[in-house]
């Protein structure tokens, strides 16, 4: 039998209009913005796939809940609100809001770190990395090797290789390493999830060496539904249920809540220690504000709270990941080199063998960033070894084996049809792909260098 379409589980109920540009607009606005994508204005770009981070559409029940904001400094009851929804769909019995995620990830790192220590971590993550590095600690690679691997189809490559973890224990020892950071749906190896079997080996293993984990949880819900869909016994349990349980194998976690929450500004840390909690909510009056506002208005609390409760309905999150799916098949078959399987929350190109003729010294990435909206008005991010930045020993580039081009789906934003224009823009640029000239880099920050990076094209 046909498979019937399945609609978004949602309808429009207000739009914002987009600046339609023409090629030789984009041209100058691409050179006067270094060929950093970042570095353009939002009003000139048409399709913006920059990111998922706070680009999510809100519904109309986060609206209501913005309208009931309590902006007391201390005790605002959206708090309570927040800590509950936290409670009741996490797991975690501690909470400490924070402006963003990458705040709970300082918090963490600076608490939880002494200087020397190892962080194994399922892939990094760059601004994790970055915190980790700052605090002291050594970021550990421990993630399977089909997950640096493109074109490799494994199902679940966001899991943990056992044998490397256990090889950092027989070589440093177990006190070497401050804690385990676990990422769902691995951003930068294109959104791919671990399994639940993976996570129970190791929690075990863990636990065999008095190791807590902490969970990036930023895209959690999206690692949740792979699950359901691929992994035995799992078929019929809701993502709500599934959730619980993935974040039962942990300590605590961090959230960007601008993901998964379904949310413009937020985040928090969770935590089943009371002792690092109470630490924790030192730190934050320091850094952020009162334990019970971390940096938040009221109303943005209560606007995280009801995301949580609306992110884990299973039409939902089918229907988000459905799109990205969407957009990665037909890139596929167009025959568009990209990272398979297709993650939660992006298509990512694989701009090695899309662009062959560019070694990875001249950014072929950043590159093709670039050129997409030279084309189209499309922005999407690099990932590849401008994200990778330097080795800070050596100050040499780090070169990943993964040289990539995110196109990152904000949730509830745009419909297929903006999806169909973003693949015949990559249709275009694969066929004409030699054109495609490399850059050299102009400026660069001392960290975090893809944010503020400046290029220049090299002239053959």
């Amino acid at each position: 039998m046909k498979t019937r379409t399945i609609a978004e589980p949602y309808k429009i109920k207000m739009v914002e209009p987009l600046k339609v540009t023409t090629r030789d607009y984009r041209v100058q606005k691409i050179r006067e913005a270094g060929y950093n994508t970042f570095l353009l204005k939002s009003e000139d770009v048409y399709i913006d796939l920059l990111t998922d981070s706070g680009t999510s559409a809100m519904s109309d029940w986060q609206w209501a809940g913005m309208m009931l904001g309590d902006e007391a400094y201390a005790g605002s009851r959206n708090f309570y609100n927040l800590e509950k929804a936290v409670q009741e769909i996490y797991g975690f019995q501690y909470v400490v809001p924070t402006h963003q995620g990458r705040a709970a990830e300082h918090i963490t790192s600076q608490l939880r770190i002494q200087r020397g220590q190892y962080v194994p971590m399922n892939m990094y993550f760059t601004t994790t990395r970055e915190h980790v590095e700052r605090a002291g600690g050594i970021f550990y690679d421990c993630i399977i090797d089909e997950a640096h691997d493109a074109q490799n189809p494994h199902p679940f490559k966001g899991n943990v290789d056992i044998a490397k973890l256990q090889k950092l224990v027989d070589e440093k020892g177990a006190d070497a390493i401050a804690y385990l950071s676990i990422a769902p749906c691995v951003n930068m190896a294109g959104g791919q999830p671990f399994s639940m079997a993976n996570l129970r080996e190791v929690a075990a293993w863990a636990k065999k060496y008095n190791l807590p984990i902490i969970f990036d949880a930023t895209r959690a819900v999206e690692n949740c539904y792979f699950i359901q869909q691929r992994e035995p016994g799992y078929a019929h349990k809701p993502v709500r249920e599934i959730l619980r349980e993935m974040m039962s194998y942990g300590e605590g976690m961090t959230m960007s809540s601008k993901k998964d929450n379904l949310v413009n500004i937020g985040g928090f840390l969770a935590t089943n220690n009371e002792h690092f909690f109470t630490r924790a909510k030192e730190m934050v009056v320091v850094f952020e504000g009162l334990h019970t506002y971390g940096g938040l208005a009221g109303r943005d609390m209560e606007a995280i709270a009801r995301g949580i409760y609306e992110m884990v309905d299973d039409a939902y999150i089918a229907s988000r990941v459905r799109q990205v799916e969407y957009l990665g098949k037909r890139l596929l078959e167009a025959g568009i080199p990209i990272v398979v399987p297709i993650g939660g929350h992006a298509v990512f190109l694989d701009a090695k063998r899309f662009l062959p003729h560019l070694p990875q010294e001249q950014f072929p990435a950043q590159a093709l960033a670039a050129a997409l909206y030279v084309d189209s008005g499309v922005r999407a991010m690099e990932r590849g070894i401008v994200s990778a930045g330097r080795d800070p020993h050596t100050g040499e580039n780090r070169k990943p084996k993964l040289e990539l081009v995110r196109l990152t789906i904000p949730r509830r934003v745009y419909t297929n049809l903006h999806m169909d224009v973003v693949a015949e823009s990559c249709m275009a640029l694969y066929e004409e792909r030699e054109k495609i000239k490399g850059l050299k880099m102009v400026y660069e920050p001392e960290s975090l260098r893809f944010f503020q990076a400046r290029f220049e094209e090299i002239e053959s």
